[in-house]
């Protein structure tokens, strides 16, 4: 959710603000990575590479839970993202449905190869994600909800794949600021390759990912998304152990590069024929949702605002899920 905002050229304002002298030091030795949620933490190997993603639900009776429909949470995407983004949302509704939440490639306890991080490969995360999920539940659409930018990842599946997706769920997405809309040719992205070069250039790389993650940044960042000093403790500590971890930097500054970022993200959200879900806060740095008017006379859409920052559910957790379940009630 940070290093750049959904208004990406702002975030490259901001990050510029902090890059003063990083130290060239070597990263760390690795501290170990708790779980970042409760559940079984199950890995797969697939079109995504290995994926790391944590299951629970109201019994752990696995052939009971195909009664129920499943929901799928994707956390956001930023240097020091990882499943428990979502972690409200998870230990909420694992008391009712079964809920899974992947660590996507590049984050967690996935793999963190250095290899291209696109949006292809995200898309492709979750398309991987359903497949499993239908393996356990059967042939069953399913719930998805999409944190910031994954909600661009979230979008491309159920466009790709209907049939799989009973709703779409977008928390604070990216793609509806300034700049949109975004109709470039299908599949292409926003990167910036001469940026990645100075990123993955092999004199500072290190100690400039190193720096940009030391506990104080992250905070700083934090703070930007919540639009306020008040912000979850447990996600800080978290953040810090996770950028702490072999691989960490190369999804990071793909993303910060901007190759994350889908081109073409107008024509996905335009596509979807099934219910969509719009929530996003008016705190912080991801308050520019200009664009999504163009929505707003559509049936299959519906939007909500809360008094938050980005990740209203940390804030607001009853709200929230009030909101969301009124959504699907109503579909």
């Amino acid at each position: 959710m940070w290093w750049c905002s959904g208004g990406h050229d702002g975030g490259f304002r901001t990050l510029a603000s902090v890059v003063l002298m990083p130290p060239t030091s070597s990263l760390h030795n690795a501290p170990a990575l708790p779980p970042a949620v409760s559940g079984e933490r199950v890995e797969i190997d697939g079109i995504a590479g290995r994926l790391s993603y944590y299951v629970a639900g109201p019994t752990v009776d696995a052939t009971a839970r195909t009664d129920t429909r499943p929901l799928l949470l994707l956390h956001s995407i930023n240097a020091s993202a990882s499943a428990y983004e979502v972690k409200p949302l998870f230990e909420h509704y694992r008391q009712q449905r079964p809920v899974y939440a992947p660590d996507l490639p590049g984050f967690g306890f996935s793999e963190r190869s250095d290899r291209p991080y696109l949006p292809r490969l995200m898309t492709d995360a979750v398309h991987a994600m359903v497949a499993e999920i239908q393996r356990v539940h059967g042939d069953v659409a399913i719930d998805v909800i999409g944190v910031s930018l994954s909600s661009e990842y979230a979008a491309r599946a159920a466009q790709e794949a209907p049939a799989r997706f009973r709703s779409v769920a977008l928390v604070s997405p990216t793609g509806f600021n300034r700049g949109a809309p975004f109709n470039a040719p299908p599949g292409s992205h926003r990167g910036i390759a001469w940026l990645r070069r100075m990123f993955f250039n092999p004199r500072w790389s290190d100690g400039l990912y190193r720096w940009l993650t030391k506990r104080s940044v992250i905070r700083y960042f934090l703070k930007k998304t919540w639009g306020s000093s008040n912000i979850d403790e447990g996600l800080l500590d978290y953040d810090v152990l996770t950028t702490r971890q072999p691989g960490a930097k190369f999804a990071p500054y793909w993303f910060v590069s901007a190759h994350l970022f889908s081109a073409d993200i107008t024509r996905v959200y335009q596509s979807l024929a099934m219910p969509v879900w719009m929530v996003h806060g008016v705190r912080g740095d991801f308050t520019d949702y200009r664009h999504k008017s163009a929505y707003t006379d559509r049936s299959n859409w519906t939007f909500d605002i809360m008094p938050t920052g980005a990740l209203p559910y940390f804030e607001r957790e009853d709200e929230f899920v009030t909101l969301y379940d009124a959504f699907l009630a109503r579909r």
